[in-house]
């Protein structure tokens, strides 16, 4: 298990390739995949059991990830990258054509660690259920884990999907929330108006914790307790407050960069923020 401080050195280095990915591509998602790569590193490298070597996309035996917010493949593909499931220097093919590496999950071309096609906004939370519930099924202990963005969370069939998980008490699943406040058309209070997230999903049946998504210690804290809940009945959800495009202060907090490319004097800008701790791609 890497200290708080190695969690913290690799999520930096993280959020180095995001930028630099998306102004390499110049497309993608940087402002979510930014607000998310903190409690995302530390299930990667400090709470997910999955060996890259050995992983297989039936996920047996395995804990399993699915990126229900389909769109913030910048995180998604630095972290399996920096984790080992494919060369780190891939990562300079993002969203080019041809790539592996495609602007959502995609499993045509069968790169390693991605399970489930995904970017249909509300329904990576479905399958993610489907695979809990078929390692029930297989006495399989294992765990399934799954993101999803509050935006997202408008979809009607994420609460669908929360009906049924609660039902069926799927307890093996730990799902995430990427509560940053943010979506593409603006605040998403003033959008959809998402209200009050903790009081709907205990409404809803599952066990809630809410976390700082930026305090490493509350991350791992929150994790603890989320595997705590395992086995008890009840899907958990972990709520985490974030900042939409945290770690670099013109893009923090606005929803202008949930998909929009740095220039190449703003990727300067935003590196000189960034500390590189296990060297850029």
């Amino acid at each position: 298990m890497p200290t708080v401080e190695e969690l913290q050195k690799i999520a930096s280095q993280v959020r180095r390739d995001i930028v630099r990915m998306v102004t390499k591509a110049q497309s993608g998602h940087p402002g979510g995949s930014m607000s998310s790569a903190d409690f995302l590193t530390a299930l990667f490298f400090g709470v997910m059991k999955c060996d890259p070597k050995a992983w297989t996309r039936d996920g047996k035996g395995q804990d399993v990830f699915i990126l229900s917010a389909g769109h913030l493949t910048p995180v998604y593909y630095s972290l399996l990258a920096r984790a080992g499931y494919f060369p780190v220097s891939e990562l300079a093919t993002f969203r080019q054509y041809g790539s592996r590496l495609q602007g959502h999950p995609s499993v045509e071309k069968g790169l390693p660690g991605i399970t489930q096609a995904s970017g249909s906004l509300g329904q990576g939370l479905s399958a993610a259920l489907g695979l809990a519930l078929g390692k029930k099924l297989d006495k399989d202990d294992s765990t399934v884990y799954v993101m999803c963005g509050d935006g997202e969370s408008e979809e009607g069939q994420i609460w669908e999907a929360g009906m049924f998980a609660a039902h069926h008490k799927i307890d093996n699943l730990i799902a995430m929330t990427d509560w940053n406040g943010q979506q593409i058309d603006g605040p998403v209070a003033s959008v959809g108006g998402e209200e009050n997230l903790e009081a709907k999903w205990t409404a809803f049946g599952w066990e809630v914790i809410v976390a700082d998504g930026h305090d490493m210690d509350a991350i791992l804290k929150a994790f603890e307790l989320a595997k705590a809940a395992e086995g008890q009945g009840k899907p958990v959800m972990i709520l985490f407050k974030t900042d939409m495009g945290h770690g670099v202060d013109f893009m923090a907090g606005t929803c202008k960069w949930h998909g929009k490319a740095p220039s190449e004097e703003q990727c300067e800008e935003a590196l000189k923020q960034l500390p590189e701790t296990l060297g850029d791609f």
